[in-house]
């Protein structure tokens, strides 16, 4: 299964060479993105699965305060044991050119300490942006994609149950205002910082629309002329994204998870004439209870010791020669051959790049 999954990955990489993409697949317009909201709220209705009360306060101060403004007046001191109720995140994004009456999704996160919001019901929670002020409403049944029973002490739970979803259920209530553009030009973002895909970019517009058209600003920038007429710049700008344009060769670069282990390389990388040897160092510490029996009728009692035993074992490692201007399959063939898993990798490819062999970026997030 392993080596089957090594030659899949291989033929994904060097089965075909970058072929051309839409230029709305690039970059973006300028100004045009979503924005995020965020709000608190209460979601009612659970089967005994709320928040405990005692040990989140903050639950029963927000019932008390929802049931004040429905001109329901509780008892000063009152000490509520709720078991129905759960604190929640409320979160959307609001996306670009959305008008009042249009709905969006809302996701739905437990902030007590709630055992499952399956089941549940938000109640109208308000949706702030950033500058404080309200852009939706949201309310609906939680949909939880997950499933949990306990009896007797013991649980099993499917999936996560503390965090939810409700399809359409926040209504936009206010826009926000997005200028297609400023005046004759509208500017184009790409989604990396390259010369020769911006390059690209402008010769591939300014082949279809005319000479002049996309000038470029920057590595990422792109400032095209569009029409003044909404009508027209629309359908401008429809035609500019659909545009092939085949990027340019990125720049090499080996991506390390240090925490997961994970290493992506991209086909760029390329490496030095080097040699490589790595080799596995394993100690093992074992036990095992010895038992000491007293002479008969000598009045000893039965002692238990230790017996402790070291092992050390070192596996035996080839040393492996790459030969310079390997490309991505033969950089993985090699370290393959080392027999490294990918925690070895990591430890590998930062030798080979203080070494000088490894020609990439290497970057370890």
């Amino acid at each position: 299964m392993k080596r089957f999954i090594t030659f899949l990955l291989l033929a994904l990489l060097t089965a075909m060479p970058v072929s051309a993409e839409r230029i709305k697949d690039l970059a973006s317009l300028s100004g045009v993105r979503n924005n995020q909201l965020v709000g608190y709220g209460l979601v009612v209705g659970l089967d005994g699965s709320g928040d405990q009360t005692t040990q989140t306060p903050f639950t029963v101060q927000s019932v008390i305060n929802m049931l004040g403004n429905m001109g329901v007046t509780l008892p000063p001191g009152q000490n509520l044991q709720l078991k129905n109720v759960a604190a929640v995140m409320v979160t959307a994004s609001l996306p670009p050119f959305a008008r009042p009456g249009q709905a969006m999704d809302v996701t739905v996160s437990s902030m007590g300490n709630a055992k499952s919001l399956r089941g549940g019901t938000l109640v109208m929670t308000p949706l702030k942006g950033a500058d404080g002020q309200i852009y939706g409403m949201a309310q609906g049944n939680v949909v939880v994609g997950g499933a949990g029973a306990s009896a007797g002490g013991s649980s099993v739970t499917i999936n996560h149950l503390s965090v939810g979803r409700i399809a359409g259920g926040a209504t936009v209530e206010r826009a926000v205002p997005t200028a297609v553009g400023e005046g004759d030009f509208i500017n184009l973002e790409t989604h990396t910082s390259d010369f020769g895909t911006t390059q690209r970019m402008v010769d591939a517009i300014n082949g279809s629309a005319g000479p002049g058209t996309a000038v470029a600003v920057d590595a990422r920038r792109i400032q095209v002329r569009a029409p003044l007429d909404p009508n027209q710049r629309v359908a401008f700008m429809s035609r500019i994204e659909n545009l092939d344009v085949t990027p340019a060769q990125q720049a090499a670069k080996v991506i390390v998870n240090s925490r997961t282990g994970s290493v992506v390389m991209n086909q760029a990388v390329t490496l030095d004439s080097c040699a490589v040897a790595h080799g596995n160092l394993s100690v093992t510490v074992s036990s095992e209870p010895v038992i000491s029996q007293p002479a008969p009728l000598s009045g000893g009692q039965t002692a238990v010791a230790e017996r402790n035993q070291i092992d050390i074992q070192q596996e035996g490692s080839a040393l492996i020669n790459v030969k310079k201007g390997a490309n991505l399959s033969e950089v993985v063939r090699a370290l393959n051959a080392l027999g490294a898993n990918p925690q070895d990798l990591i430890i590998i490819l930062q030798a080979m790049k203080a070494a000088g062999a490894l020609r990439a970026e290497l970057e370890v997030i």
